[in-house]
């Protein structure tokens, strides 16, 4: 029996709640179906057909809308791209001219000198066209450069100088070693693959660059400049758009990924980089993505897996040893990962305080205290104006009754660097409650409870001070705020604290 528009819709909206977009998508196509005029339905099909790469569905999401003159101003980059990968050149100028009268016109010069190269014409009047607009203006000087290396009116190493005189952005850059590994110079290609975003050890895939690849290269370069604190469905359209107009640009997947997963859209995040070319320029950045990605979508045995065998492969790097440990600790596996965390200092002796920290965490966790204690040091000598190694360290110290005046000034300074973090805040009041100051650690950690009220170990702390003021019943209303939150390992002490 066909299901009703209004009960694919709903389902639609619960999909799409869940981050699952294919079967949003799916579901919007049939609602859609059933109510052809509708601009409601059609703007959140548009989105989620944007998001899962339904291009049909997009397609005719964005006629009704049109229809209805509520279409988005990245509509016109659908066709454009679409156009672009087809070498429709009536489309694409028809695409064009819309993106000239409106928001996302600062493109069009770039646009256009793309189109002039892949007609063999004169590329220069579109560049000019940018006149004094800054962004504008940007783009067209990065893009000549790329424009000169496709038409090969310029050799690779000047390309190289020209770009990183002028700092260009690290999509320019990849885009220009793709280019220029497709001539056959791996070197100047591996000599601008110096962005943390690639890895230099790994090879770039040479292309020969068509219009979709141009275009898509601008699209991604904007996507990625807006990934952070951009919308978060114009991100998705321009990196989807650069996908359609060139379905091997790996970085746009990767910064669909990052705007998905600001939503917390962890699933559909996952699917935006499945794709990535597994010896592409982005394939072991795609990875260690992907275990974040993994881990925060709650899937932590694919994390630790995938994790794993990137840092046991020969290949293998200190950035690859740092992703694994971070999963091993969230696996609570603190001393299989102090090993990988000793490598990565081993490795790089100019490595910050934060590696040391995260050393010294380990193996404190690990129930290595004295170990740990060296580590933690070695972590405030590198960054002894750095609040978290102060604590970290003067807390350690604390709770072992070690150098006791030395752990409270540990803790004083780190308090006085971030007055308004409140486990800084809640260390520094236990620590005066371990020193046998306890009246003046209670506001501390009051304080710091009220800051972070479903914080366990600091209601811990704080019925503990209760307690020893005698204040025995808000002792006990803190203990049980404490085991609100609290793990399982910690209920029983806590009941215990509760009863006693």
């Amino acid at each position: 029996m066909p299901r009703s528009p209004l009960s694919a819709y709903l389902a639609a909206r619960v999909a799409a709640s869940e981050g699952r977009s294919g079967a949003a998508s799916k579901d919007y196509a049939v609602a859609l179906a059933g109510w052809p005029d509708d601009p409601a339905v059609a703007v959140r099909a548009y989105r989620e057909a944007m998001t899962s790469g339904d291009v049909p569905l997009a397609l005719k999401a964005a006629r009704v809308m049109e229809a209805e003159n509520v279409a988005p101003i990245d509509v016109a980059l659908l066709d454009l791209a679409i156009a672009a990968r087809k070498d429709d050149r009536a489309a694409y100028d028809a695409a064009l001219t819309r993106i000239d009268g409106g928001a996302l016109r600062i493109l069009s010069p770039t646009l256009r000198a793309w189109a002039a190269w892949d007609r063999k014409q004169p590329v220069e009047p579109g560049l000019d066209s940018a006149g004094k607009e800054p962004v504008a203006r940007r783009l067209a000087e990065e893009h000549r450069i790329l424009l000169a290396l496709a038409g090969k009116r310029i050799d690779p190493a000047s390309a190289r100088v020209l770009l990183e005189t002028m700092r260009a952005a690290p999509d320019t850059r990849i885009a220009a070693a793709e280019m220029i590994a497709g001539r056959g110079d791996e070197a100047n290609a591996r000599a601008l693959l110096s962005d943390p975003l690639v890895t230099s050890d790994r090879k770039a895939l040479g292309i020969k660059p068509d219009l979709g690849f141009g275009v898509s290269q601008l699209l991604v370069r904007i996507g990625a400049e807006l990934a952070s604190e951009g919308p978060r469905p114009l991100v998705i359209a321009l990196t989807r758009t650069a996908l359609i107009a060139d379905p091997d640009n790996d970085r746009a997947r990767l910064v669909m990924a990052e705007a998905l997963s600001k939503d917390e859209a962890w699933d559909a995040a996952i699917a935006a980089i499945q794709d990535v070319r597994p010896r592409g320029a982005f394939a072991h950045r795609a990875a260690i993505v992907r275990i974040g990605l993994l881990a925060e979508a709650g899937r932590q045995g694919e994390a630790l897996m995938l994790a794993r065998g990137l840092a046991t492969a020969k290949d293998s790097s200190i950035d690859d040893w740092q992703v694994y440990a971070d999963q091993l600790i969230a696996a609570k596996r603190p001393a299989d990962a102090v090993p990988w965390y000793e490598r990565v200092t081993r490795a790089d002796p100019a490595l910050p305080w934060a590696a040391w920290l995260q050393y010294g965490g380990a193996l404190d966790q690990a129930g290595r205290k004295d170990e740990a204690d060296v580590a933690l040091a070695k972590a405030v000598e590198l960054g002894p104006d750095e609040p978290l190694a102060l604590n970290y360290l003067g807390y350690a110290r604390i709770e072992r009754g070690k150098d006791v005046p030395g752990s409270l000034a540990l803790l004083e300074k780190a308090s006085k660097l971030a007055p308004d973090d409140a486990s800084i805040t809640d260390s520094l009041g236990w620590a005066y409650y371990k020193a046998g100051q306890t009246k003046r650690g209670l506001p501390l950690v009051e304080r710091a409870a009220m800051a972070e009220p479903a914080n366990s170990e600091i209601n811990d702390h704080l019925g503990d001070i209760y307690w020893a003021l005698g204040r025995h019943y808000e002792a006990r209303y803190a203990w049980r705020a404490a085991a609100l939150t609290a793990d399982d390992s910690e209920q029983a002490r806590l009941a215990a604290k509760i009863a006693g």
